[in-house]
């Protein structure tokens, strides 16, 4: 059975394709789309680093930013350019706080720390405390590339390296390290420790309490910065380098003596992830010189890279780690006299699309930091988050 409706519109069907107009109809293609064309984004490369990746050239023609930038831009791996780079400054017997030449610990002994981290491979490795090689950024990328571990210290440290074709050197002091030691030691125990050039000794008064040898120690490099025998980012000791590639690739680099005339074995913030450097390639990179312990305690640059993924820019997420490393510096030893850290600290922050940025707890002190882009390598200020100097 068929209702009459359902009749009509059968017969209506049937006529129309029999006709040519409906025959034409039925056939005729669909309409044609536009090609779609697949654009792979690019991004403007960038490479930012503190004052030490512009300063130094080892006596070539460029410094760490320049030829890391160079090697991006040339279509070599991020992370492969920036130890290129950075292995000017720790090959450079002039930088006293990085590599080769570097200022020693309390004992006179030459201790590295570095890191490396691959944002796309989602990869790292680091050394801690590796003595005898001058570029310990490469043997952490020799850990992140050969063996399933993060981060590898001291005697273990210098047997990977051994076993993996580095030259391990009996000293890497230079004369110039050599005497600033021994210029420290003069300063933190003036009774035992003589100036050649001196006629006269000058004994701690009796009556004078000891604040104890870590605290003469660090007392002691202080007044070398002050007295200008060593500038403030030798002390502390440092260099940060982190780059984005044309393809939005991130990778960074933290590469350090750590303090100067530390206590053997001290560790700092550079080879621990999440400190001195992280880099995720979905949202940026940040990295740091200065008081590591601070960085230490805060898990500083893991905030940084935390803050740009909720939206932060580079710059507020970097003073946001400020503000937290100055809320959380309670102790009196750790404080001024207006109640802020008595020691500097920086940070260097690129996210993914390329912005930057560089802070400090202080305006006085290390002020620059660099960058290079397709303009060049530059300096610029760096943010300071307090006015003045530390010891104010």
């Amino acid at each position: 059975m068929i209702s009459r409706r359902d009749f009509v519109k059968a017969a209506s069907a049937s006529m129309a394709a029999a006709s040519p107009i409906g025959a034409l109809a039925q056939s005729a293609p669909a309409p044609a789309q536009s090609p779609q064309i697949l654009v792979k984004r690019t991004v403007r490369p960038v490479v930012i680093s503190d004052y030490s990746g512009f300063e130094f050239k080892n006596g070539g023609a460029e410094n760490a930013v320049q030829r890391a930038f160079r090697l991006i831009t040339e279509g070599k791996d991020v992370l492969d350019a920036l130890i290129a780079g950075v292995n000017i400054p720790e090959l450079d017997p002039l930088e006293t706080g990085i590599g080769y030449g570097a200022l020693p610990n309390a004992d006179g002994v030459i201790q590295l720390d570095a890191s490396c981290m691959h944002g796309p491979l989602k990869r790292a490795g680091a050394v801690a405390c590796i003595e005898g090689v001058r570029t310990p950024s490469l043997v952490a990328r020799a850990v992140m590339d050969h063996t399933d571990h993060h981060l590898l210290s001291g005697a273990g440290a210098q047997q990977f390296a051994r076993a993996m074709g580095f030259t391990i050197e009996a000293d890497l002091n230079t004369d110039n390290s050599r005497r600033l030691w021994r210029e420290w030691k003069r300063r933190v125990d003036p009774e035992h420790w003589l100036d050649p050039n001196s006629k006269q000794r000058q004994p701690k008064p009796k009556h004078e309490k000891d604040p104890g040898l870590e605290a003469r120690g660090l007392a002691a490099g202080r007044s070398m910065v002050r007295d200008g025998l060593i500038r403030e980012g030798s002390f502390w000791g440092t260099i940060n380098c982190d780059a984005i590639g044309p393809n939005g690739d991130i990778c960074g680099v933290t590469t350090t003596s750590g303090l100067a005339w530390k206590i053997p074995g001290r560790t700092g913030d550079s080879p621990i992830l999440g400190a001195g450097l992280y880099v995720d390639n979905e949202v940026g990179a940040a990295g740091s010189t200065g008081r590591g312990e601070a960085n230490l305690y805060n898990l500083s640059s893991f905030l940084i890279v935390e803050s740009m993924r909720r939206g932060m820019a580079p710059k507020d997420a970097g003073m946001e780690a400020l503000k937290r490393i100055r809320a959380n510096t309670i102790e009196a030893r750790l404080l001024n006299n207006s109640g802020n850290p008595n020691f500097n600290i920086r940070f260097f922050v690129l996210d993914k699309s390329g912005n930057y940025a560089g802070v400090a707890m202080y305006r006085a002190g290390e002020t620059k930091y660099a960058v290079c882009t397709e303009n060049g390598a530059q300096t610029l200020d760096l943010e300071p988050l307090l006015p003045g100097g530390p010891e104010a």
